[in-house]
């Protein structure tokens, strides 16, 4: 199990302005080239993107599902990934003072990932999510920074953003 954490310098509404929108989805995961809706209303439970991953000349397609949603604490998603199997990526969080302390922690749950996970895995998860929490703090400090959206949240507000 690979567990990383990112102090992000907005309020935890400002983090979910971007969780909770299906559209920046490719703009936060590492390796994601493209993504787009398929089914329900993202983030409700049971809903999905469609997304693909190019590296080199090989593409795969996968779909990303909704398995928990409590806005503004927690999204955790199954990522499938055809025959590499499925993984699981919970993301917490957390009010921490004026900013956010997002965790996130993800394990492979069935398929190659899941047969072959060991520790080596886990070092590259680690690298990995590096990499998805700086982009996602980049996307949510340039999008409150452009918007305005610097003081959402600040209140406790737990409204859809």
């Amino acid at each position: 199990m690979a567990v990383h954490h990112q102090l992000i310098r907005k309020p935890p509404g400002a983090v979910w302005s971007v969780l909770g929108d299906r559209d920046r989805y490719c703009d936060w995961v590492v390796g994601t080239a493209d993504s787009e809706p398929a089914d329900g209303d993202w983030p409700e439970v049971g809903s999905t993107l469609r997304y693909t991953v190019r590296i080199g000349p090989w593409t795969l397609h996968g779909r990303t599902v909704v398995r928990r949603c409590d806005r503004p604490r927690a999204l955790e998603l199954e990522a499938e990934s055809g025959k590499l199997g499925t993984a699981r990526i919970a993301v917490d969080v957390r009010p921490w003072g004026d900013d956010t302390l997002v965790i996130v922690d993800e394990h492979p749950l069935t398929g190659v990932g899941g047969a072959l996970h060991n520790t080596a895995f886990d070092a590259f998860l680690v690298v990995r999510h590096r990499r998805m929490l700086s982009r996602l703090a980049a996307v949510v400090e340039d999008l409150a920074g452009s918007s305005g959206a610097s003081d959402a949240g600040r209140s406790g507000d737990r409204s859809r953003a």
